[in-house]
């Protein structure tokens, strides 16, 4: 039975239309409106895909059991945003709401990088950084469905400000935006292949850059022991320039590093298309 997915990112918002085993169709992309016209938005991207029975639509921050949307903070304005409600009653049909990280997660877990494992993690690195896990063999959402916002884990006390009003989070220093940042501005595609070519200063900027990355894969490893971490976000659309700096510096800091088998490190296989895959796979299932 084909399903739709909808994955709602800082910047676009990805729909697709799936088979049962979470190949592609059909998609839709979209600017990432305002939240006021968030809902019209999702309904769109719905109409236009096709009348599929099912909606699964991932969103960031922290997202209740229900599909309530109760903080995000690169979508300005949310206030218990009920979206799973709202959209089921413009649309008419099933509609499940998960995390955007968790739906990634389940999509790498059911058919990419982490297929077949029973303890897996998922980082997304983007515009900000979420996660999702699996463990034991099952999905994990947290008490009230947020786990996962480790971009929100504080690295740095009294660093960079972050958009969610702390200071020193992971995901200033890790994600996209601080890949740009640290690089003056240059964007992370040609950060990679400037520092491929042997441009010095874009060496020390993914050296910097890749650190950091390294240092909130560990602290996960020490927390959850994954035997798989996936990577996923546009970072890793040049996973050959930074991934072996991150392997070395994961393994670098990593608790005990010479004492344990560590977690394999693995780029995600569904690039950009995993939180829409999973979001569709997760709705269907539901």
């Amino acid at each position: 039975m084909n399903a739709i997915g909808i994955d709602v990112g800082g910047t676009k918002c990805l729909g697709v239309l799936t088979d049962e085993s979470g190949n592609i169709l059909s998609w839709v992309r979209r600017p990432t409106p305002s939240t006021a016209d968030l809902i019209d938005t999702l309904h769109e991207i719905v109409q236009e895909l096709a009348d599929a029975p099912t909606v699964g639509v991932g969103l960031p921050g922290l997202i209740t059991p229900t599909g309530i949307m109760q903080a995000a903070p690169n979508l300005k304005d949310v206030v218990e945003l009920s979206v799973a409600t709202e959209l089921r009653n413009r649309c008419g049909r099933k509609v499940h709401v998960e995390n955007d990280a968790t739906s990634a997660t389940y999509a790498e877990w059911k058919i990419g990088a982490a297929r077949g494992v029973a303890d897996a993690a998922f980082v997304g690195l983007g515009t900000g950084i979420g996660a999702g896990f699996i463990i034991g063999g099952q999905l994990q959402r947290g008490a009230h469905g947020y786990a996962g916002e480790i971009g929100h884990m504080v690295v740095q006390a009294d660093g960079i400000e972050c958009v969610c009003g702390l200071r020193g989070c992971w995901e200033r220093y890790a994600s996209g935006w601080a890949l740009g940042n640290f690089a003056g501005g240059v964007a992370g595609e040609i950060v990679a292949q400037r520092a491929a070519d042997g441009d010095a200063k874009m060496i020390e900027v993914v050296e910097i850059f890749s650190r950091w990355v390294a240092v909130g894969l560990a602290n996960l490893a020490n927390i959850i022991d994954p035997e798989v971490i996936v990577i996923g976000g546009g970072v890793i659309e040049s996973s050959a320039v930074f991934m072996p700096v991150v392997q070395k510096w994961f393994s670098q800091l990593l608790y005990s590093s010479a004492s344990r088998t560590h977690p394999r490190l693995e780029s995600a296989q569904l690039g950009e298309r995993a939180g829409a895959i999973g979001a569709a796979l997760l709705g269907a299932s539901m």
